[in-house]
């Protein structure tokens, strides 16, 4: 294994990580969080950030998704081996849980950048010669549910181990730790010892980013749990910071160890704050990378159209100039692919001429999978000969509620064949291939959550950067990309500040209607209108200049790593 020294050495940022999506074949990731890593690692390295990333190796990944003939959801556990295409760290380090003495070893995976610029990725693994069988699983699986114990171990592992591990081979000169989402925030702990337990040393180094709106979704762990595992190593300063009505929270762990906190997308800026409202915290919007995401019949247009879109996408604020042909043949052939690919993996076949609306994201129940079915009857008569549906997603394993809903989509999917010919797909295992295909060849991209659970949302943005019109409630980065454009797609519901002040934010039997009303009256129509529909086809391209990863990063090294301080890098020269 290799890394360069003069590249270790001017390593400023460690990025840390639960989740890095990578890969679509590489399982380091269950969702948005991750795949929104992968996108940030990969900008990163496109911008020559002095960057290093931390993740744990999960060979069993998350899980392989099945569906049985009733629609549910039963998982398969997949084995990977990171031994054929992976550098392994040579020395591991040594770490304590409970009394027993552990040892952590890492892969090793380069990102490589647009200019050849390597950011070096290192996946802990416990599976380690010389570490007993129990000790060697802690790391096999992501999310791992089996208990609490599990989940801190993991967490453990992620945030001291990193932090140990980045010492050992010699990353010495790092001026910042990102803390993405509060399962790192046991590098504090490290830290703390390395710096002479100096809290304010600690903050200085520190960045933490909060990607969850709402109170429940912030990982706690009970005093005893807390005690178990760490004897009498959790210095009780740090403690003290992150403790909350008798439990630890690692997000109050992260913030009160942090001089810089952010949010992912205004809104959600302005919910943190409510919710934390002693902090000071920043918003930045996310994004994603768009040569990863853009599809390959509309990177040909952007190619020949701007040849610098890759480095410079604000060049794509200009999408209205590209021509109408040439977008509506590069939409049928992903759409072509899309519903190819379809027919070889569902019973029930798509067709080309109609309609296709796609729902795929985590099948948790705040993400209202199910909102488009509340009137089953109403949905068949208007759809009939004109619109057709396409769902993937996961639901954890001990989420019953998140399988209930896959079984309800299948069942009204049953029911909307039999009684209208009304055809609804769902597609098991989703995974970043998978997202690829849907989000340029379906024609709406539907998204109904529960208003201001949604922190940002990404998969919006990889659908209008491939022309494909959003279908939303106002949340996450929708209110900011309906702002921009309201050209391109539709909105369920209103802004946040056009609700009164005791207004339901969330009334299934309103949401459902709005969402009838607009696709009986604004989209069937419109997209029998094609001059109008390559119009807001072009618009929902536009939000690609400012909804990417490339500003992201730069919003990220200029307000939380302080890059601007040290020597003039890449991107500041730009």
């Amino acid at each position: 294994m290799e890394i360069n020294k003069d590249l270790i050495d001017d390593t400023r940022v460690a990025y840390i990580s639960m989740e890095i999506g990578m890969d679509s074949n590489i399982p380091t990731y269950s969702g948005g969080l991750g795949v929104l890593a992968g996108d940030t690692v990969r900008s990163a390295a496109d911008l020559e950030i002095p960057m290093v990333g931390i993740c744990l190796c999960y060979s069993s990944g998350y899980f392989y998704q099945l569906f049985n003939e009733k629609g549910e959801q039963k998982e398969k556990e997949i084995e990977w081996s990171f031994f054929y295409e992976f550098d392994k760290v040579e020395k591991p380090i040594k770490m304590m849980l409970e009394d027993r003495e552990i040892k952590v070893s890492a892969w090793l995976y380069k990102m490589i950048g647009q200019s050849g610029h390597v950011i070096p990725i290192y996946l802990l693994t416990t599976e380690v010669e010389g570490n007993e069988d129990w000790m060697q699983k802690l790391t096999g699986s992501l999310y791992d549910s089996t208990s609490k114990w599990n989940r801190i171990a993991q967490e453990m592992i992620l945030g001291i181990g990193g932090v140990k591990l980045l010492k050992s081979l010699g990353y010495e000169n790092i001026t910042t730790y990102h803390i993405n989402e509060g399962h790192g925030a046991f590098s504090t702990i490290e830290l703390y010892k390395n710096l002479g337990e100096d809290l304010y040393k600690v903050k200085e180094r520190v960045a933490f980013t909060t990607h969850t709106p709402v109170p429940a979704g912030h990982d706690r762990f009970g005093k005893d749990l807390v005690d178990k595992v760490f004897v009498d190593r959790f210095p009780k300063k740090l403690l003290e910071l992150g403790t909350e009505n008798g439990e630890l929270n690692m997000t109050l762990l992260a913030m009160n160890c942090s001089r810089y906190i952010n949010a992912v997308a205004q809104k959600h800026g302005e919910t943190t704050r409510e919710m934390f409202p002693n902090y000071e915290i920043d918003a930045i919007t996310n994004g994603i990378h768009l040569p990863f995401w853009v599809s390959k019949p509309i990177q040909r247009i952007f190619d020949r159209k701007w040849p610098n879109w890759k480095s410079k996408p604000d060049v794509l604020s200009n999408a209205i100039e590209i021509d109408d042909l040439e977008l509506f043949d590069a939409h049928i052939e992903n759409k072509f692919n899309l519903i190819s690919y379809q027919k070889g993996h569902s019973w029930n076949l798509l067709d080309e001429e109609l309609i296709t609306i796609g729902f795929a994201r985590r099948f948790a129940t705040y993400k209202r999978a199910i909102l488009i079915f509340h009137n089953l009857d109403r949905l068949g008569k208007m759809c009939k000969g004109e619109v057709q549906f396409i769902f993937a997603g996961k639901a954890h394993p001990k989420d019953q509620a998140g399988k209930d809903y896959i079984k309800k989509i299948f069942e009204a999917g049953e029911y909307l064949y039999d009684n209208y010919g009304v055809k609804v797909v769902l597609m098991e295992n989703y995974n970043m291939d998978l997202a690829h295909m849907l989000v340029s060849g379906v024609d709406v991209w539907l998204n109904c959550p529960e208003r201001y659970r949604e922190a940002s949302g990404t998969s919006g943005m990889k659908a209008a950067l491939n022309g494909v019109l959003n279908f939303s409630v106002l949340d996450g980065w929708w209110i900011e990309g309906f702002r921009k454009q309201p050209d391109a797609g539709w909105a369920i519901g209103k802004f946040p500040e056009d609700y009164a002040e005791n207004e339901t934010l969330n009334d299934w039997e309103r949401d459902a209607k709005e969402i009838y009303d607009i696709l009986e009256n604004e989209i069937i129509p419109t997209y029998m209108n094609h001059d109008e529909w390559l119009y807001k086809c072009k618009n929902a391209i536009s939000l690609a200049a400012y909804f990417n990863t490339h500003r992201m990063v730069k919003e990220y090294a200029q307000k939380g790593y302080n890059l601007k301080k040290q020597k003039p890098w890449k991107y500041i020269s730009e």
